[in-house]
C-alpha cells in the first residue's frame, strides 16, 4: 500500500536576553562551568519567587508578528508538571490555555536540495497553531553509566512554536526549519544555533494511506539539532513506519531519539498526552497584559524577512533564485549587498552579486564573517564601477580586491599607486597586437586554415605583454582584424 506522511512541527527557540525568563541569572550559559549560572529561583528552592522577563515577552511578540500570528493581549502562566532530573522544580512554568501568539502562518519556498541546488520549487503555507513562552530545562549528559546534570540552561527563555499538521515530506520539514532559523536571526532575537541547542526541533509525524483524511498514530522525534538531522530522521521514520504497516504491524505512539552516527531512530519512551502534565495556573506570577502602545512599539521593529527579500531581489534585480537565496541567507550579507548596489541598475546588481558570491566568499573561506571584512560595501561598489567604466579589467580587479581585503584601501587608490589602470589606447594596443601576431606565425597559419580557437591563445599572449592591463575585448577585435588582413 502507498502511504503519505503528515507532520506537525514543534520547535523550541532559545531567546537572546541578558537574563533568564524568571530570574536575574545570566542567560549566556554556553561554555560556562556547570551549575555556575543558577540561583534559588531557577533551581526551584522553596520560597523563591519568579519575575517575568519583559524583553523575552517582546521577542516572543515580535516573532509572532513575523509569523502572521494574533497576539494574546491577556494571558497567564501555568505549571506543567513532570519530573525529570533536568527540571529541579518538578514543573515547568509555561503558557497553555492562552499562548502569547496563535493562529498564524509561514509561507515557504520548498526545494529538494538533497541532490544539489535546483531552481525548481513550489510555494507552501504552513499554519502556526501557537507560539508560547516558557522556561528551558537543564542539560543532561550521560557518560560511563552515569548521568550528570547542568542547571545553567534551566530557566533560559524559550519560545515553543507549534504548527498544524501541514507538512507532507522531509523536504518541507527541512524548508520550514530553515525558514524559522533565518527569521529569528533576521529579527535579532535568537542565534538559531542548533549545534549549541539554541534551536531544537521535534517533528510529530504519522503515516496514512494515500488519499485518506484520517491521521495515523503519531510518533515524535525528539530534540533534533541540525537541519540535516530533521530531513534524514523524517525520511528514515517514513521508511520504518511503512515497513511496519506493510508487514501488518501497528505503529506505537512513542517518543523517538535520532542516532545521527547510525542514521536510525530509536525508542526513548511512551509519548505523553496533555492531560499527563496536570496543568494548573502558576500562583506566583500575575497575569500578563499587553496594551496597544507596547504592541505597536514591538511591531515597529519588524523588518523585511528573508523570503520577501529573496523574491524582491529576483523581481527588481533579475537575480537567479540561487543567487537571491545565497544573498539572503544571512542578514549581514543581504545588507552588505544592498549597500554595495545602492542607486545602481539591475545590471550593476547582478555584477555585485557575482563579486560577493564568488570572489569575496572565496577570500572569506578562512572563517571570516561579513561583518569582519575590511572591504566596505561601498568600496566593492566602487570597484565594480571601475570595471564598468573600463578603468580596470576583471583580471586586474580581482588582484585589487585581494589587496582591498587585506588592507581595506580604496580600489582607485590601489589602482593609481600600482599603475594598474587598463590600457584602452587603440594605438598602443594595436602596436602590441602586431608584435604578438608577427611573433606567432604558427598560430596565424592555423587561424587562416580555419582554426579560430587560436584566437584565445593570441589574446592571452597580448594580455601577457600588457601585464594583464590590456582591454581584452578590444585586443580580441584588433587581433582578428590583423589576422584577416593577412588573407591573400
Amino acid at each position: 500500500m502507498e502511504y503519505e506522511v503528515v507532520i506537525g512541527m514543534e520547535m523550541h527557540v532559545e531567546l537572546d536576553t541578558a537574563s533568564k525568563m524568571f530570574c536575574a541569572c545570566p542567560a549566556d550559559f554556553f561554555g560556562a562551568p556547570p551549575n555556575t549560572r543558577t540561583c534559588p529561583t531557577c533551581l526551584g528552592m522553596p520560597g523563591a519567587l519568579p519575575v517575568i522577563n519583559a524583553r523575552a515577552v517582546e521577542h516572543a511578540m515580535l516573532l509572532g508578528l513575523a509569523l502572521n500570528c494574533k497576539i494574546n493581549t491577556h494571558t497567564f502562566w501555568e505549571r506543567k508538571s513532570y519530573w525529570y532530573p533536568d527540571l529541579p522544580k518538578g514543573y515547568q512554568i509555561t503558557q497553555y490555555q492562552y499562548p502569547m501568539c496563535y493562529d498564524g502562518y509561514l509561507d515557504l519556498d520548498v526545494r529538494d536540495l538533497s541532490a544539489g541546488w535546483s531552481d525548481a520549487s513550489y510555494a507552501k503555507r504552513v499554519r502556526i497553531r501557537r507560539a508560547h513562552l516558557e522556561e528551558d530545562t537543564g542539560k543532561l549528559t550521560h557518560a560511563n553509566g552515569a548521568s550528570f546534570v547542568d542547571y545553567n540552561r534551566s530557566g533560559v527563555p524559550l519560545l515553543e512554536i507549534v504548527t498544524e499538521p501541514d507538512i507532507f515530506s522531509a523536504h518541507e520539514a527541512y524548508a520550514y526549519l530553515s525558514a524559522i532559523q533565518d527569521i529569528v536571526r533576521y529579527l535579532g532575537i535568537a542565534s538559531g544555533d542548533m549545534e549549541k541547542g539554541a534551536l531544537r526541533c521535534e517533528p510529530n509525524m504519522s503515516l496514512r494511506p494515500k488519499g485518506s483524511a484520517a491521521f495515523g498514530t503519531k510518533v515524535e522525534i525528539k530534540n533534533l539539532n541540525s537541519l540535516r538531522a530533521v530531513r534524514d530522521s523524517v525520511a528514515y521514520e517514513i521508511r520504518r513506519q511503512t515497513e511496519v504497516l506493510n508487514a501488518g504491524g501497528t505503529v506505537r505512539q512513542v517518543t523517538m531519539g535520532w542516532d545521527d552516527a547510525r542514521g536510525v531512530t530509536f525508542v526513548q519512551r511512551d509519548k505523553e498526552d496533555a492531560h499527563d502534565y496536570r496543568y494548573f495556573p502558576e500562583p506566583d506570577l500575575p497575569a500578563l497584559d499587553v496594551d496597544d502602545a507596547w504592541l505597536a512599539q514591538v511591531a515597529a521593529r519588524l523588518r523585511e524577512l528573508p523570503l520577501a527579500k529573496q523574491r524582491r531581489y529576483q523581481s527588481d534585480y533579475g537575480l537567479s533564485a540561487y543567487d537571491a537565496s545565497v544573498l539572503t541567507m544571512d542578514r549581514g550579507i543581504a545588507e552588505y549587498f544592498e549597500r554595495a548596489v545602492a542607486g545602481g541598475t539591475a545590471a550593476r546588481a547582478k555584477t555585485v552579486s557575482n563579486w560577493i558570491t564568488t570572489d569575496l566568499f572565496r577570500l572569506m573561506k578562512g572563517g571570516a564573517t561579513i561583518g569582519e571584512v575590511k572591504v566596505r560595501p561601498e568600496q566593492l561598489g566602487a570597484l565594480v564601477g571601475l570595471i564598468e567604466s573600463g578603468a580596470v579589467n576583471t583580471t586586474t580587479a580581482r588582484m585589487v580586491l585581494e589587496e582591498m581585503y587585506a588592507s581595506g584601501a580604496d580600489a582607485a587608490a590601489i589602482v593609481s599607486a600600482r599603475g594598474l589602470g587598463q590600457i584602452n589606447d587603440l594605438g598602443a594596443l594595436r602596436a602590441i597586437v602586431e608584435e604578438v601576431v608577427v611573433g606567432s606565425p604558427s598560430q596565424v597559419a592555423q587561424y587562416l586554415a580555419g582554426q579560430e580557437k587560436v584566437l584565445g591563445y593570441l589574446v592571452g599572449q597580448a594580455m601577457k605583454a600588457t601585464k594583464g592591463k590590456g582591454n581584452a575585448q578590444v585586443m580580441g577585435g584588433l587581433i582578428r582584424e590583423a589576422l584577416e588582413a593577412r588573407r591573400t
